[in-house]
């Protein structure tokens, strides 16, 4: 029931204005799939902001968690963002302020939440939640926050900190609960609180034990997310042994494969973008350290970079050999099971 009020909240942001450009970007998807033709009607209706490349904590498979970025540092300008959000406000109705980094090390992250939800947009974020305390959950709760996805992949600290490392399993679950605390108190259905869990070896067996857990403490959803792992093909010790919760398989000669294998589509390149805490503009977030740029909002609009000759180029790639592009071959959006 929660899951049917969360997407109810979405679609109670939608507007004349937004609903005609969610068409427009349906029909031009439709010319690129089946003509090759790549149209540029209307703007993305969702985005990704990122807060903040900082984070707390040390995780395996995150840029970001092994200081490992060639891209720097650094938060976003609360100003630069009000501009920003000014010039997509009219076709996007949903902002994800999550990237790389941790939202709320941005000592000023609600004031960007509060300016979504002023121009009427649904706001989600995600956060290893270390720094949420009864106080600040009361914050999170008067902002306006739609959605907050919390990172618990673990239900001890053991198998917890052996993928989010420097991280206090304890911190996740006090934060966890004066969140639903603070809802309650306010009367408030909002955010719709989920609990993410990133599947590992090292935690598969307590699969059955977050659903208990989310129950006992009030959160709204469960999520099971699979792990991307770069260096696959000879194993990794975070791929579960379990395939269902895996992006690989194991073959005949011991070496792994990506279970999928995308087609020459992505609805990503015409529903959505990323914008990285100093404006640049990347086609998606696979593209964690920015090396297909597009263009910089310090320099040109939005919608300028939404037709440039760079973003039309990235697009037509996909439509003509998405397996080539680098970033797309560990991407599961759109593709279907590859059987041998």
């Amino acid at each position: 029931m929660s899951t049917f009020k969360d997407q109810r909240n979405i679609v109670k942001h939608l507007s004349i204005q937004r609903v005609w450009n969610l068409m427009l970007l349906r029909f031009s998807y439709a010319l690129a799939r089946l003509f090759n033709l790549q149209k540029n009607w209307g703007q993305p209706f969702a985005l990704s902001i990122e807060p903040t490349t900082a984070c707390n904590l040390g995780c395996p498979a995150c840029p970001s968690g092994l200081k490992a970025f060639s891209r720097p540092t650094g938060k976003i300008d609360l100003y630069h963002h009000q501009n920003w959000l000014s010039q997509v406000a009219n076709s996007v109705f949903y902002i994800n302020y999550y990237f790389q980094g941790e939202p709320f090390l941005h000592p000023q992250f609600l004031e960007l939440i509060k300016e979504a939800k002023r121009k009427k947009i649904y706001t989600a974020t995600s956060t290893n939640a270390h720094f949420i305390d009864e106080k600040k959950a009361r914050e999170i709760v008067a902002s306006g926050l739609d959605r907050l996805i919390i990172s618990i992949d673990g239900l001890t600290q053991e198998t917890y900190e052996s993928y989010r490392v420097h991280g206090k399993l304890e911190k996740v679950i006090t934060g966890s609960k004066a969140l639903v605390q603070a809802k309650k108190e306010a009367q408030s259905a909002t955010p719709h609180l989920i609990f993410q869990f990133l599947v590992v070896k090292a935690n598969e067996h307590q699969i059955s034990e977050v659903q208990e857990l989310a129950t006992e403490i009030g959160i709204d959803e469960v999520r099971f997310k699979t792990a991307q792992v770069y260096d696959y093909e000879h194993g990794n010790e975070l791929i579960p042994d379990n395939e269902a919760y895996s992006r690989y398989v194991k073959q005949k000669d011991g070496t792994y494969r990506f279970k999928y294998k995308g087609g020459n589509s992505c609805w990503r390149m015409w529903s959505s973008s990323v914008i990285t805490w100093d404006g640049q503009v990347v086609p998606c977030c696979f593209d964690k350290d920015a090396h297909h740029t597009l263009g910089s909002l310090q320099e040109h609009s939005f919608e300028t970079i939404w037709k440039n000759p760079a973003y039309r180029s990235f697009r037509n790639a996909v439509l003509q050999d998405r397996n080539s592009i680098e970033i797309c071959t560990n991407c599961s959006e759109g593709a279907k099971v590859w059987i041998d």
